[in-house]
């Protein structure tokens, strides 16, 4: 047992015998994470798993903010194409290993021609086609996964300068089609 006096800015009647402490007894043993649903080694990488990476609630925020620069035609709707950019940005960032940041977010909108004042037809054909209806979240999980999933991990390890050169050149390499 250990023990220790008491610091003499505690009050102590004089007649009363000197406070210590003691440590006690037993010490229960490390806690150690043996839970059932931990992971054992690495995150599994396959379909359909998702990108984990730190802080990523904080994408939507810097997506909020950009929705006002995003150059969108008839029937497209903001929160379509941010749910649909949303995982491309994600996977950016945790090939990073870090937390999404603006640029990731910038570039998944400047690769599906969202910041384009005049986009081909067949691009708007098919952003129609994979965007369309995304913002019901419960209802379409597996269709923003397969935009999040198609994006090439070139295309996402480029900066995002050298992305808008290469969507000029040709968006369906940088999409992935």
């Amino acid at each position: 047992m250990q023990l220790m006096a008491a610091p003499k800015f505690s009050p102590v009647e004089p007649n009363q015998p000197t406070r210590t402490y003691a440590s006690p007894d037993h010490v229960p043993p490390a806690w150690m994470p043996v839970r059932p649903a931990d992971i054992v080694g690495f995150q599994p990488v396959g379909p359909q798993l998702g990108r984990p990476g730190p802080d990523q609630g904080y994408a939507l925020r810097l997506a909020n903010k950009l929705v006002p620069s995003l150059v969108l035609q008839e029937g497209e709707h903001p929160d379509d194409v941010v749910r649909g950019c949303l995982g491309i940005a994600l996977r950016r960032a945790s090939l990073f290993s870090r937390a999404p940041v603006v640029h990731d977010l910038r570039l998944a909108f400047t690769m599906w021609g969202f910041y384009d004042d005049r986009p081909e037809a067949d691009l708007l054909e098919t952003r129609s086609e994979l965007f369309a209806g995304l913002r019901h979240v419960g209802h379409h999980y597996a269709e923003a996964r397969r935009i999040a999933d198609m994006a090439p991990e070139l295309t996402l390890r480029m900066a995002p300068e050298d992305v808008a050169a290469a969507y000029a050149r040709s968006w369906r390499a940088v999409v992935g089609l």
